[in-house]
């Protein structure tokens, strides 16, 4: 089974390149004239013997751009500057491109000591493959029950055992510019489906474009799937639908992108969604360009890097309600860590992770990233108001649940984020494309048997 699925992880990495960096030959000097024998010295006085190498571990993350990689540089300063045996090597890469180079790596024979992974079904997929460690010990010897947030010790848990450690969580909601919102008359945030059609064409009456979407990268239009189809069709149905038990053809996925295609045809978008990025998005509507974007609690780290003001410059609320028997709920992912199965410096990679969980150090994270800490000893007046908004709604009972493409098996995911993209670009053909997803969908769960 672990092999077929891990055969499974190499078609996907079809095309892929594994670069093998070779060290430098020496280069040749001429030999020096020979010298006169210096005169005889006294012995020089016994000196302290050297201090011992530290082990270099490897590290492999996706904090990359500028949201997270100055904290998380400063991190990774700190933790060697504090051990006298362990150094960490930072392999820093990008984020999209991370998501299939570290299947290489872990597939190759030199895999890193840690890497940071999405928790759900893309840790899952990999943990399946045989390919990580099991962590249940170093959880219970450091009490990590006591100090993760409770509502994400979930995240940690695979196939019965414990293979990854949380580092932080987002709530994904519709992040908005408060000036728009009240030159359009809109003063109180929806709450239901119906108030935000209002809210959106009192925006667009204006000349405002009422949701901003950067589509480009294909997984910032997952979160509208995400709570269309859940907040209309239910949890478990959603679940279903993720585990391959349920169709894309189904009523209840038809239902949701007819509601999504209601606010395309209305002109509620952005136009051309697929040539911007999430950035882009959100510059939109920090300029007052568009009202609002459904995105994670990360677009206040970008927001905050940019000198906007929290509660003043952009706020946040819910997805509005659309079925009232449906219970409220969040999407969004939890960041973790990871070792290899065959990581040869655990020990560091394991030290390493307690110096993230720090509460010093999960407040300078958040504050840098613009995430949620994952630790329950960080105090939450750290948080700026919008993000302490996100982190009560989460505290008050939201359920959690992990993002489309972390939710399902990378093969399906891929099926989804790419019927995404082709409905932001021409929505009047999603029947086709929910077809054409359903067949990609079944191939996806049959080469995973």
């Amino acid at each position: 089974m672990k092999t077929h699925m891990w055969r499974v992880i190499c078609l996907i990495l079809v095309g892929a390149m594994v670069l093998a960096a070779c060290a430098p030959a020496a280069t040749p000097t001429t030999a020096p004239a020979p010298t006169t024998a210096p005169a005889p010295t006294k012995a020089p006085a016994p000196t302290a013997a050297p201090a011992a190498a530290k082990t270099k571990a490897n590290i492999v993350h996706y904090y990359s751009g500028d949201l997270g990689k100055k904290s998380m540089t400063e991190l990774i300063d700190g933790f060697n500057k504090s051990q006298e045996k362990c150094e960490v090597v930072d392999n820093t890469t990008g984020h999209e491109d991370f998501k299939t180079q570290i299947l290489v790596m872990l597939a190759g024979d030199n895999p890193p000591d840690i890497f940071s992974y999405w928790a759900g079904a893309r840790v899952e997929f990999v943990e399946k493959a045989g390919r990580l460690m099991e962590l249940g010990d170093f959880w219970k010897t450091n009490n990590l029950d006591q100090v993760i947030v409770p509502g994400i010790q979930s995240a940690k848990d695979y196939d019965g055992g414990v293979y990854a450690i949380p580092q932080n969580f987002h709530f994904t909601g519709l992040f908005y510019n408060p000036k728009v919102m009240e030159k359009a008359g809109v003063t109180e945030m929806p709450k239901t489906w119906e108030e935000l059609l209002v809210a959106a064409e009192k925006i667009k009456a204006t000349g405002v474009t009422p949701f901003a979407l950067g589509s480009k990268n294909r997984w910032p239009a997952q979160f509208w799937f995400d709570y269309l189809v859940s907040f209309s069709a239910g949890h478990d149905y959603r679940a279903k639908l993720q585990g391959g038990q349920a169709s894309f053809e189904d009523p209840q996925v038809v239902k949701a992108m007819e509601l999504w295609k209601t606010l395309v045809d209305k002109g509620y978008f952005t136009k051309d969604a697929n040539a911007y990025d999430w950035t882009d998005a959100a510059d939109q509507v920090a300029k007052g360009e568009a009202a609002m974007t459904l995105m994670g609690t990360w677009i206040t780290g970008y927001w905050d890097g940019n000198k906007l003001k929290a509660g003043t410059d952009y706020d946040v609320f819910p997805f509005p309600q659309i079925d009232p028997n449906v219970p409220k709920a969040a999407f969004g992912p939890v960041d973790a860590w990871a070792i290899p199965k065959d990581a040869k410096n655990a020990d560091c990679a394991k030290a390493l992770i307690l110096w993230f969980l720090k509460p010093e150090n999960q407040k300078t994270w958040a504050l840098g990233q613009g995430a949620l800490a994952a630790s329950s000893k960080v105090d939450p007046a750290m948080y700026n108001p919008v993000m302490k908004k996100a982190n009560d709604y989460v505290a008050s009972g939201y359920k959690w649940i992990p993002a489309y493409d972390l939710s399902t098996p990378p093969p399906n995911a891929e099926v989804g984020l790419n019927m995404f993209a082709q409905f932001m670009n021409d929505p009047s053909k999603y029947k086709d494309y929910l077809t054409e997803a359903q067949k990609a969908s079944v191939q996806a769960f049959a080469g995973l048997k």
